[in-house]
């Protein structure tokens, strides 16, 4: 029989943990605690639309493009005009862009069209795919086609990514090139139609070469993170409301849009590559040719884009908005924009 005192003799107290003992068991509580979170979040549907986000898509309509569903919107205007005017969204927003200028243009322009490019706003967004700016410009063309305007003249407004699909449209037109759209004029604002004067936000050249990173960081995407990101191409005084920042990222995430960004952000390669080419298009154009610049723009910044393009272009014309307008001078100074618009397009 053992002695009663066997059983105590061989216990011995616990040692204490050491606090790197502790410390490891909690960033395993907190890794075990954060998986089911993180996925969760992952999954987060999209925002509901605002009331006037929701009027700008039932306004709008459906055409296909080789079996992608693309947004468009076709609104009938000027009585006694005949002139056509197709605007083109930057990156990484949509055609809503163009809301605070739309009555405006309707009361000049016979047809107002405006598109989301295939990857943005309510067109379809697939994923995996190879985007860009030659099937953004084979898209425009088919909605050209599709509304039944092959044969008519039409004015080009574009923005930033928008720029470049239209450099790559006027290429077309110039060459003659079968099913290009006949081209009456074109304003272009501030895009990086220079890879030499653009210089992207940092989170652009992580996602667009950051390898295995980029899919992760385009799930990580949120509200908080975009509009920071997005209010830094905007002016001090000329900041979106929060409903604004809301409705650009309501039409971002729709059909999961934040998880191709960063393969659309391949066009900023495209721009180098191929710039002897579009920017050559604009240098032997006949074509009306205008700017409107917001110089407080740090994507392409005041003087050195402005100097290049005057250097470069000059028989374009040029109208420079206030100091304090940025990048996204159709949202930041609707009027000043659409005057400058106007100004160009009723002096030819």
């Amino acid at each position: 029989m053992r002695p009663p005192t066997a059983r105590g003799a061989l216990w011995k107290p616990r040692a204490a943990a050491t606090p790197e003992a502790r410390m490891k068991e909690w960033w395993i509580q907190v890794g075990l605690l954060s998986v089911p979170l993180l996925a969760v979040y992952l999954h987060i549907p999209p925002p509901k639309l605002s009331p006037a986000l929701h009027s700008w898509r039932s306004s709008g309509g459906y055409f296909t493009y080789k079996a992608q569903n693309i947004f468009y919107r076709d609104s009938t205007g000027a009585v006694g005009s005949s002139d056509i005017v197709i605007l083109l969204h930057g990156f990484p927003t949509s055609s809503y862009d163009w809301y605070k200028i739309w009555e405006g243009l309707t009361q000049r322009f016979h047809r107002v069209i405006a598109l989301d490019f295939v990857g943005f706003g309510f067109s379809d967004k697939p994923r995996p795919h190879r985007y860009s700016i030659f099937e953004q410009a084979n898209i425009v063309e088919r909605l050209v086609g599709h509304l039944g305007l092959r044969n008519h003249r039409i004015n080009l407004l574009s923005h930033d990514y928008g720029d470049t699909v239209a450099q790559e449209l006027l290429h077309r037109y110039e060459h003659n090139k079968t099913g290009s759209i006949l081209i009456n004029s074109l304003c272009l604002s501030n895009g990086g139609i220079f890879p030499e004067t653009h210089y992207p936000r940092f989170i652009q050249k992580i996602l667009k070469d950051g390898g295995f990173l980029s899919p992760i960081l385009t799930r990580l995407m949120n509200f908080f993170l975009f509009s920071r990101g997005l209010g830094a191409v905007f002016g001090p005084y000329t900041q979106p409301s929060q409903a604004e920042y809301w409705d650009m990222w309501t039409a971002i995430r729709t059909n999961d849009g934040n998880l191709v960004i960063d393969s659309i952000l391949q066009y900023i390669n495209q721009r180098k590559k191929h710039r002897d080419r579009w920017v050559g298009a604009l240098a032997s154009t006949t074509v009306p040719l205008h700017l409107i610049y917001g110089p407080l723009d740090p994507v392409n910044p005041y003087p050195e884009f402005l100097q290049l393009y005057k250097k470069v272009l000059p028989m374009s014309t040029v109208s420079v908005l206030d100091d304090h307008i940025s990048h996204y001078p159709q949202l930041e100074d609707p009027t000043g924009f659409l005057n400058a618009y106007l100004n160009f397009i009723n002096s030819f």
